[in-house]
């Protein structure tokens, strides 16, 4: 097997062009930019020329494959090259000529090329089956070669030997029992201009702004000449920008500056550490080392913040190699807690458990392969390490099959066999991991079956009079058992407002595994009987009382979807009040519930109109009746009254009464591009699937190819600059603050839950949730809709001014939400590609956007955007749709059930993540405090009233009258 490396790593969401029903001969200027936007954001296709990627957008195809497809066999000749975008796909060789004998030997990931053997003719050397859907780009044979002859040299990165040399790349090992002498040390390599360039801004900078720090230092009789201290280096980089997030930040960017060899230890220490140690500049090196001119000192100080940045993005990738070279034993709980968040989120290791990701966390070493075409081992040696690529890529290669295929960041090899019978396997230590984390695994079986595991874990004690103890976790185990456990480990001290995390995940997460219908009985069942002792039977009661109360605290008013749940509420009320020996401090926070659930009314909500968004929101309870407009194929429209939970069906028979219509109807969402979406009977809260500018029509089949969409779905013709450009653009930032804030409100922890794991299924509502993910894309199409609208170059300028100065106050108010939408909108393909207007953008403002921009860095799971939220203190209005992302990675990539069980690890890290939105919560949005405005009242209910077009295409050929293609 031959390893080698490059850098390739793939964002592509999905491409809506080309499919095999647009032909490249029918697509126009947009579609092409379209495309061309999308993969601009392909790391495998950054570096490709412009002409180029123009190219592949001409010739390439859209193809989707569902889950056990077969693309080609083993042995057929080829006719097409493949990129996969989205999903994975098995290669399978097989030694025989009967394909039922073949080998699963990897998965190729997302970022993956193949297909190369088109080039020769020769014949494919496996058989390729997708593992799960997924989405590939396409390029026939005919048109590849005559891109590799034109491109050859900048494509070499996208094919495996013997066509292409890849570059460096590096991987985790886990683990040898020491770091190899060979690899434990940094390669000594030419650093590249640009960090050349941030070494010397940021020594300029130094003596321009603090020249104390660079001077001789005198430690144990012994001069060091021309030093800085490592702490006084991270001091400094804290105060000179808000890109530094904190002091293992800091240390990471002066790291990579050490890596390159631009920064020195003054004994040549490879980590740099956060200490009273010397480091000496590249520049100081020498005796007679030249200070900075003034002008030099000025073009520092011009250069600083765009270097910082630089090395802000680069910093965490050195901090994460810097902890994966100390010997497993020097780790800090700090550095596993790091290297434990990068495992959460490596594909190959999905299938592990928490616990063993922690355990390898500390075993995980880093190896650097830095030279393309190194052999890492070979195929029949036998094996001693198990290695998940961090960065890069590695060649798979079978004598006799030449390249099989090219694995990529995330992706894993050397655990098992390559093929059949051959000698390789996992490491020892890797065994000994799972070895232990079983050993400390208590699993209570009934009838030999396990019906709950627990993990023990050594909890040391705070105080040094009283011994350690054991803490036990659970990890699975039947609904009943984990509720019957939670109960009998209740400690009744804790405070209701802060209750045992473990109670809170159960309170949070039951409705997955135990819905209310078999909750509440079993609630019941454990309080106690009176054959049972006195003391027990309070206990048990009390401890019933403090679950029920927390449960019904969270459900709030979803507790009156459910029957259930309130004739459990009305017996636990009995239960309360007639027992004297509960104590009295339950009662009366259960009196408090019971009197707010035995008040409810129902309320008539009118869905997204102009009144409604004007209003001071509420909360869309599943209770309540909304009032819907549904459209027919004549653009007239009917005003029907339904419950929130009404289905497609409902609310089409709804229509058809008003109507007096007998035939068989149609509910569709229309978009304002055309496109149609059936909705389908049994689906609850149809509303909810509107788009921003969507509408409701109902129609016959016949009619459905002839329906249009509204003129009003088209959005405005003209801007609204002429009237924000007056409004201060804090006003306007406060104001979609408030907004932002009363939205966000509104959402029920529960319905990140359902959103998760499917309303659908649980016939519940998440239209809160959806109205603040709807606010999210009409703020982003506002940003898009405005500067395309806008015909003059000058005030198109002057705009992206707004917009920059508009987020910078958003995020001042900690309104991250509306931050990264405008950032996002402004990264929309509709504007970016208007380079003459951000030409004229001035240098200042482009650093701001670039700073903001940064933010939205996806590498190492979003690490600049954590960094800086981790610094905020409540009231924050996140960035919702990362944490709708952070339960979906979670949801996708652990099974509910194991083994029949519950997997209530799962459970737990969902949990997690609604409580990181509850502590965004945890003190209230001060409304009194905005800023002084001649004009509140205007300024209000124009961010509540955004007025966007939605419709991408539009949007795009707006921008290409504004700015039409060059050449």
């Amino acid at each position: 097997m031959i390893a080698t490396k490059t850098v390739i790593s793939v964002t592509l969401i999905h491409i809506p062009y080309p499919t095999d029903s647009t032909m490249p001969a029918e697509r126009s200027g947009e579609d092409v930019d379209i495309i061309l936007a999308r993969l601009k954001g392909v790391k495998a296709f950054e570096k490709f020329h412009p002409n180029l990627l123009q190219q592949i957008c001409m010739c390439g195809f859209y193809e989707y494959l569902e889950k056990g497809i077969t693309l080609y066999r083993q042995g057929d000749i080829g006719t097409s090259w493949y990129a996969v975008l989205s999903g994975s796909l098995d290669v399978k060789v097989s030694e025989t000529a009967n394909h039922q004998d073949a080998v699963t030997i990897c998965t190729l990931g997302v970022g993956t090329a193949f297909g190369e053997s088109i080039l020769d003719n020769t014949p494919r050397h496996a058989t390729i089956v997708s593992r799960e859907n997924s989405e590939l780009l396409r390029i026939e044979q005919r048109e590849f070669k005559t891109l590799w002859e034109k491109y050859r040299q900048c494509m070499a990165g996208l094919l495996a030997p013997p066509y292409g040399v890849m570059d460096s790349g590096e991987c985790f090992s886990v683990p040898h029992s020491q770091l190899p002498l060979s690899l434990s040390r940094i390669s000594l390599q030419v650093p590249s201009e640009k960090i050349l360039r941030a070494e010397k801004v940021l020594r300029n900078a130094i003596l321009a702004r603090a020249p104390h720090m660079i001077r001789d230092r005198k430690y144990h009789l012994k001069t060091y000449r021309q030093c800085c201290v490592g702490t006084e280096l991270v001091d400094w980089l804290l105060q000179q920008s808000s890109c530094v997030h904190s002091r293992a930040h800091a240390v990471g960017m002066w790291q990579v500056l050490l890596e390159e060899g631009v920064l020195n230890h003054v004994d040549h220490e490879l980590n740099f550490q956060d200490k009273y140690l010397f480091y000496r500049f590249l520049d100081d090196e020498e005796e007679d080392a030249v200070l900075p001119s003034d002008d030099e000192k000025r073009e520092a100080e011009e250069e600083l913040q765009e270097t910082l940045l630089f090395l802000s993005q680069i910093g965490p990738d050195a901090h994460m190699r810097m902890i994966l070279r100390k010997p497993p034993g020097q780790r800090t709980a700090e550095d596993l807690e790091i290297i434990y968040d990068e495992l959460l989120h490596i594909k190959a290791l999905s299938h592990l458990s928490n616990t063993v990701k922690r355990e390898l966390a500390g075993v995980l070493i880093f190896e650097s392969h830095a030279k393309a075409g190194t052999v890492l081992f070979n195929q029949g040696e036998e094996g001693t390490s198990w290695y998940i690529i961090q960065k890069g890529s590695v060649n798979v290669v079978i004598y006799g099959k030449g390249v099989v295929c090219t694995l990529h960041e995330g992706d894993d090899f050397g655990k098992l066999a390559l093929v059949n019978d051959a000698p390789r396997a996992a490491s020892i230590d890797f065994n000994r991991i799972l070895r232990d984390v079983e050993a400390n695994t208590v699993r209570l079986k009934e009838h030999d079956q396990d019906v709950l595991v627990l993990q023990k874990s050594l909890r040391p004690s705070s105080h040094g009079n009283i011994p350690a103890h054991f803490k036990y976790t659970v990890m699975s185990g039947s609904p009943e058992k984990i509720l019957e456990h939670l109960l009998e480990t209740m400690r009744l001290d804790i405070h209701f407002s802060d209750p045992d995390p473990a109670l809170d995940d159960f309170a949070l997460m039951h409705c997955v595994f135990m819905p209310n219908s078999q909750l509440c009985p079993a609630l019941l069942a454990s309080q106690g009987s009176e054959q049972e002792r006195l003391d027990y039977s309070v206990a048990s009661k009390r401890r019933v009382l403090s679950l029920a109360l927390r449960w019904a605290a969270l459900q709030a008013h979803h507790l009156l979807e459910d029957d259930t749940a309130l004739s459990f509420l009305e017996e636990l009320h009995g239960f309360a009040s007639n027992d004297a020996r509960v104590l009295q401090k339950y009662f009366a926070m259960f009196i408090c519930i019971w009197f707010l659930f035995s008040q409810h009314k129902v309320l008539l909500r009118q869905f997204s109109s102009g009144e409604e968004r004007l209003a001071k929101k509420q909360p869309i309870r599943s209770f309540d009746d909304i009032l819907l407009k549904v459209y027919c194929s004549d653009h007239t429209y009917t005003t029907i009254r339904v419950p929130v939970l009404a289905t497609g069906r409902e609310v089409t028979a709804a229509v058809a009464d008003k109507l007096g219509s007998t035939e068989e109807l149609l509910l569709i969402n229309l978009s304002a591009s055309g496109e149609k979406q059936i909705l389908k009977p049994n689906d609850v809260s149809v509303f909810q699937s509107l788009g921003v500018n969507g509408r409701l029509f109902v129609c016959s089949r016949e009619q459905l190819d002839s329906l249009n969409p509204l003129p009003e779905q088209e959005g405005p013709s003209t801007g609204s600059m002429s009237s924000f450009e007056l409004m201060s653009s804090k006003d306007l930032a406060f104001q979609m603050t408030q907004y932002d804030w009363e939205l966000f409100s509104c959402v029920h922890e529960y319905e990140l839950v359902y959103h998760t794991f499917g309303r659908q299924a649980y016939r519940r509502s998440t239209a809160n949730l959806e109205l603040f993910l709807k606010r999210f894309n009409q703020v982003q199409l506002w940003v898009v809709t405005e500067v395309c609208l806008c015909g003059t170059l000058s005030k198109r300028v002057q705009l992206l001014k707004k917009f920059i100065k508009i987020a910078a106050h958003c995020r001042e108010f900690k309104n991250l939400n509306s931050f990264f939408a405008i950032i996002m909108g402004m990264c929309n393909p509709a504007v970016s590609r208007l380079s003459q207007t951000w030409e004229k953008l001035p240098s200042k403002f482009k650093k701001f956007y670039a700073e903001f921009e940064s933010l939205l860095d996806p590498s190492r799971n979003h690490r600049a955007y954590r960094l800086t939220v981790a610094k905020m203190e409540p009231p924050i209005i996140p960035f919702m749709p990362l944490l709708i992302k952070d339960m979906t990675f979670t949801h996708e990539g652990n099974k509910t059930f194991i083994d029949g069980l519950v997997n209530f690890e799962k459970m737990r890290l969902i949990a997690n993540t609604v409580r990181a939105m509850r502590h965004c919560r945890s003190q209230t949005f001060n409304a009194e405090v905005s800023p002084a405005s001649k004009n509140p009242q205007e300024v209000r209910n124009y961010v509540r009233q955004l007025n966007v077009i939605d419709n991408q295409r539009t949007l795009s050929q707006l921008s290409f009258r504004l700015e039409p293609r060059r050449g």
